[in-house]
This record gives C-alpha cells, structure tokens and sequence, in this order.
C-alpha cells in the first residue's frame, strides 16, 4: 500500500517546542486518516530545527464505499417531513425510497445512501491545509506581505516549503496537490543551512532521509542525540576526563543543531575555585554545553565540551574561541556573586524576608520561616534530632534566596545555602539541611537522611500542604499549581523510606495551630489544647477565618488525612501494591502513622495470598451481603452481642467460640504491631465461616433465631476490623 510523505520546512523552530509539534503532527494526521476511513499501518514524526516531517506507511489507495440506510417519517406523514427527508437524501421523489415495517410504529420510509470512497490523494488534499492552518503552537507569528490579509497563514517561524508525495514504494509518488497561503506542495526541500543550502528533490521517506544525510542534516533528533553524546564521551575520554551527562541538555542541543559536531574548549582554572554546581549551570545554561570532571579528583576540570551544527574548515578554532569568550565573561559573573555573598551572613538576610510575601493569604516569608521553624522544633524529638540545631536550620533554610547566586540559578536554591552555611562555620547538619530540606522534588530523587535535615523537611512540606488547605486552595483535577502533591508524596517518601514514626494527625494539628497564630498573643500550647476540645474547636477555628468556609477542625484533618491516603496509594500502586488494601487499612479511622499502615498493608497482602486468606476474605463478603440485604429490608442494623442461648446447631457455637478467639488474639497482636501475628489468628476463623454458610440457614423461620444468626454475621465483620475493612478489599 502506498505511503506518505510529509514535510514543513520553516527557520528555525525553538528546541523546546520540537518533540511535541513532531508528536502533534503525527496525532493530527493519523487521526484525520482513520476518521476519513483510511485505517494505516504505522507512523513516525521528526523534528529538526528548521522542518518537521512525518511519515505514514500502508495507507489504502481509496476509500471503501459506504452505504447507509437513513429512516425518514412516517408512510402518509406531513408533505414538509416527506419533502426534507428527500432533500436530506438526494433523492428525486419518495417512490425510490423503501418502507420499512415497523410492528409499533407502523411503516416508515427508508433511503439507501450510496456513498462512493474517493480517492487517498484526494482526501490528503483537502485534509493536509487544514492541518497546518490549526496547528497548535504555543506561539505563532504571520510573516511578509500576506499577513496584512485576514486569514493569512500562523506559524512558529517562516513557512518555506511543503513536502507531500503519496505512493507506493516501487512506483513514483504522486505530489498532493495543495497550497497554503501561497506555498505550493511539492516535492523539493533543502539541506544544512551553510553546508549544503541548495534545493533538494525527493520522492519518498527513504529517499528524503538519505538525501538529507548526504546534505549534513541528521533527520531523527535521538539520533543527533546519540551522536552528541558519543561525540562528547569519547572527546572527553581522549583528554583523560569524565563526561558530566545531561540527559535534558542533550535533549536541547539536538534540537539546536541539524549535523552535530563535538568540540572541546577551555576556562581559566581561577573559576575552579567556586562551587562546581555553579560552574555547571553558568556553562549549561548561557552556552548549552557540557562539562567535564577529572576522575583523579572527582571534581570540575576546566575544560568543557560545546556542540557545533557545522564542520568548521579551520577545526572549529573560531566557533571555540567565541564560546571561551562568552563563558569566561559569564563565570566572571558567577565568582564575582558569589564572592559577595560569601561577604553577608545568612541571617544577615532575613530581614528582607519581612517585606517579601509567600502568599497574599498567608502572609510573608518571614512569618512563614517563623512557623516552619517552631514545627520544625517540635517534631526534632519525634525524629532523634536536635532541637537547638534543628531551629537553627530551619532559620537559615530559606535564607540563600536572597542571595545573588540564586537569583542568577534558582536551580540551586538550599545546594547555595548549604555551602555559604559551611563557609560561615554552621553545624554540618545546619548546612546539610538547606539543600536537604527541598527533597524529594521527584519520584527519583533522594530523601534527607539526618535527623535534623528530616524534621526540617516535614516542617516546610507540612506547613506548605496546611497552609494552602486552610485558605481552600487544593489541587483539583490536574491542576496543583502549588506543588501540594508532591509536598505530600515527599512528606511519605521520607516517612517510610526513613522508617519514622509519626503521627500525621498531631503534626497537622501544631501546624494549623501556628496558621492561627498568625498576629495572635495566644499561646501555642493553648490554641493546641482547644483545638482538640471539640467543644471549643470549632468556634475557635471560625473566629480567625482559618478556613475559607469556617469548616470544624476535625473535618479539616480528616480531608487533608485522606489526601494522603490518596497519595499513599499511588506510591504503593506505582511499587506494585494494590491500591484498595490502603483502602481497607485506612477505612478502619485513626490510621494516621503512615509507616505502620503500610507495614499493615504488606501483612494483609501476605495474607491474601494464601487460601485461608482468599476463603475467609469471600465468606465475609458472604456475610457484608447478607447483612446489607436484610439491614435494608427490616430498616435496621443487627448490632449487640448474640444470645449464646439460642444457639441451636453446633457450627453456630464453633463460630461464635472462633470469633471470640480470634478478637482477642488478632487484637493483642495489632496493639503489640505484630501484624503477621494477627492475620495468622485472623486464619482460624475461616474454618468455623466455611462450616457455618455450609451448614447454617441464616434466615431462619423463627424471627428470634434469624436476628441472632445475623448480629452472629456482624460478629464476623467485627473481628475482622481488627485488621482491615474487608468490604473495601476487591476480589
């Protein structure tokens, strides 16, 4: 079957908005195919700067006929829905339309439609400029004479050309047949803009892309990439160093260069002298190039590596003499600011912080430094930390953002502030918590191991998370503009991954009441104190406007505890765990030590695994159904304790005797947190329930036995909470 090809050949698109207008144009492209009836075989996009490209392979010929039966009115219906129904159809007069039967509604007309598939190329003529009229940019522009006319073409950069061929391999294409704001769909593109700019004739992809080969264009951008990258490593080899890899920079520079070539360049070793990071984003961000480590040392050498889009005549002496330039201007600069700032101390800059507001709603930096800071002292002995070191470090946290180096890189936030805090003879465990206290900003990234560092990171999640919950700006949908999911996710990460122990209820608590404290002389310990009096609470909260709707403490806790319950299951979904034992873990209330629900979660997992797991977890489903049925029709719940006297059949004393066994067992085992130990007493349950539903009839003729039969059913729901909620459980 015959393939496409398409190319749209402009000056030069930004490298960022590359992979997804490639991605684009293949998802606008493809789905017009299959919506017009043109089901493909496979489909690829590139991006270079200066054109996208798109080819699309086994596409039919033709479109298939279609035929159509459209229902019209009623056989001696009214002449106007006789005469619309014709005009709809295209047919000439009623008698060519059939009669349908129908036994209800009695006979309508019906018209057999006929609709011929056109032609492939046709269909490509007409679909193709629309594309490329809405193309979604994030930012177009109109160009020449023809943008002074309404409906003039928008795109990124300057549209040249239009490469569109349709046919199949062993034949000549065919050109579609288009134009778009005076661009003729043809056949001719052009190569590398300096090495080989004259015009280029092409009839199919695989001619397209060797043609470009041999005009120094590398059409697929991962593989200038790969090129990048092994151009770089084996330069930096050569030289006796390490290439530093940047994946993302590599991602960048191969949407910067159509023919990548690597070279090595130099800086005086002067700069060495400041912090490598420093270097790295001075070098990254104004050149886009590489840096290279010394493996003797582990540190920065002063060379790095630059990708030119050209084979210089003279080796690339000119192109590295202009970079050396600019970088040795740019890590002037960056010595320059950060030798000042090693001039201020740290808490020398908090005074600005009063003038610089975090939130219109929650007041200014300073105010917030002050609560993480008094949060941060309060879950210190919760973690094994200091508290002396741990105020400390939540004081001079936040304080590198005023300094120079961070407004130039704000990349480096807290990494600065740990270095200017050594500089100036903090603790080491003050320092470390600068950078520490931000992770972790993602799946991969490492959390803070040091105690002081790990109390100061829950502080400012926690502070974050509560804070914008107590003023009613939570994430909805997929918005979270304030990051709160992953302030949550960190909140977890370190949590479990640290082992701790906490409570999630008790922090929220002490950060809400440092939220309302906020230009109130009452104590903290008392604002603690009354929140927790639910007769107190909720006016409390209500007379400082905590919440945006006056809602009751409690209601606040429990919405921000089943935020992380949320949050919970998608760490344990992503690691593989199934996301309803969270469920029936946190159903049960109270569950707010996150490390002991997921320690709790494995057990039942365990559990389930096994058939005494898989057999009792069906039979009190058994009983959930049952109960559920006869709650709904007697308008009642069969709570309270069976009368053991009423007892009639031997199976109902060995489940009640089970249950009672296993209450006390598989409690005793949660209080000690043995949850292994539990679900081992949960097991002997299942077969007294087995016996039982073999055995009992539940709803038995005699009133008295039928209720007590069903509370002894609740029984078996109730000793099964010692665990977990089961009616949550799936399967």
């Amino acid at each position: 079957m015959p393939d496409l090809l398409l190319e749209l050949f402009s000056e030069e698109i930004p490298a960022r908005m590359q992979a997804k207008a490639a991605d684009d144009l293949r998802r606008m492209v493809t789905d017009r195919l299959v919506a017009e009836g043109l089901v493909y075989e496979g489909a690829k996009a590139f991006a270079t700067p200066r054109r996208l490209a798109l080819t699309v392979h086994g596409i039919p010929v033709r479109q298939s006929d279609l035929k159509e039966e459209r229902r019209g009115p009623r056989v001696g219906g009214p002449d106007a829905a006789i005469q619309g129904f014709l005009k709809a159809t295209g047919l000439a007069k009623i008698e060519d339309a059939k009669i349908q039967t129908d036994p209800k509604k009695g006979d309508f007309y019906i018209a057999l439609i006929e609709k011929p598939g056109r032609a492939t190329i046709d269909v490509l003529a007409e679909m193709l400029p629309v594309i490329i009229r809405t193309f979604p940019w994030p930012k177009s522009m109109r160009w020449g004479a023809r943008s002074t006319k309404s409906g003039s073409l928008s795109w990124v950069r300057p549209l040249h050309s239009i490469i569109a061929t349709f046919g199949l391999e062993t034949e000549e294409p065919d050109v579609v047949k288009f134009s778009v704001d005076g661009i003729e769909a043809g056949q001719t593109t052009f190569g590398h803009r300096f090495m080989a700019p004259a015009a280029i004739s092409v009839r199919r992809f695989a001619d397209y892309e060797a043609k470009l080969k041999a005009a120094k264009v590398v059409l697929d951008p991962q593989a200038r990439k790969d090129i990048i990258l092994a151009d770089a490593k084996e330069l930096a080899f050569a030289q006796g160093f390490d290439l530093v890899e940047d994946q993302a920079l590599a991602d960048e520079v191969a949407g910067l260069v159509e023919w990548p070539v690597a070279l090595m360049g130099s800086f005086d070793e002067e700069y060495l002298s400041i912090p490598d990071e420093v270097i790295r984003a001075t070098i990254r961000n104004n050149q886009k190039c590489f840096v290279v480590r010394d493996p003797k040392t582990g540190k920065l050498a002063n060379k790095f590596i630059l990708t030119a889009n050209i084979e210089a005549t003279d080796g690339g002496k000119v192109i590295v003499a202009g970079n050396e330039r600019v970088i040795r201007a740019r890590l002037s600069d960056a010595k320059f600011f950060y030798e000042t700032d090693l001039k201020t101390k740290l808490e020398d800059r908090l005074k600005k912080f009063d003038q610089i507001v975090f939130h219109e709603k929650l007041g200014t930096q300073a105010e917030r430094i002050k609560r993480i800071e008094r949060l941060a002292a309060e879950i210190a002995p919760l973690v094994g930390a200091d508290v002396a070191k741990t105020k400390r470090a939540a004081h001079l946290a936040k304080a590198d953002l005023l300094t120079e180096v961070v407004g130039e890189f704000p990349e480096l936030q807290g990494l600065m502030g740990k270095y200017y805090a050594q500089a100036q003879g903090e603790d080491a465990s003050v320092a470390a918590a600068s950078e520490d206290h931000y992770k972790p900003q993602g799946p991969t990234d490492r959390v803070p191991s040091d105690p002081v560092s790990v109390a100061v990171a829950l502080a400012d999640k926690i502070d974050t998370l509560v804070g914008f919950w107590t003023i009613d700006e939570k994430p909805t949908g997929s918005k979270d503009p304030y990051a709160l999911r992953r302030a949550a996710l960190g909140v977890i990460r370190i949590l479990l991954e640290q082992g701790r122990r906490l409570s999630l209820t008790t922090i929220l608590e002490w950060s809400i009441a440092l939220h309302i404290m906020r230009g109130s002389e009452a104590r903290f310990e008392n604002i603690v104190e009354a929140m927790r009096d639910p007769t107190r609470g909720s006016d409390f909260l209500r007379k400082r406007g905590t919440t945006s709707s006056g809602d009751q403490l409690p209601a606040l806790i429990r919405d921000m505890i089943s935020f992380f319950a949320d949050r919970l299951k998608v760490q344990l979904r992503d690691q593989g765990a199934r996301h309803d034992l969270v469920d029936a873990v946190f159903s049960l209330g109270g569950q707010d030590d996150l490390l002991l629900v997921v320690r709790r979660v494995e057990a039942l997992g365990k559990f389930l695994d096994t058939d005494d797991g898989k057999n009792l977890l069906a039979g009190t489903k058994r009983a959930s159904n049952i109960l559920a049925i006869e709650e709904k029709r007697d308008k009642r719940t069969f709570d309270g304790a069976p009368d053991a006297g009423l007892y009639a059949l031997a199976e109902e004393k060995a489940l009640a005797k089970a249950i009672d066994q296993v209450k006390s067992e598989a409690g005793a085992a949660v209080q000690k947190e043995d949850f292994a130990a539990a679900m081992s007493a949960m097991a002997k349950l299942r077969p007294a329930v087995d016996a039982f539903f073999d055995k009992v009839k539940v709803n038995d003729d005699e009133p008295k036995v039928r209720e007590n039969r069903l509370k002894l059913l609740n029984e078996i729901r109730a000793a099964t909470r010692a665990v977990a909620d089961f009616s949550k459980i799936e399967g």
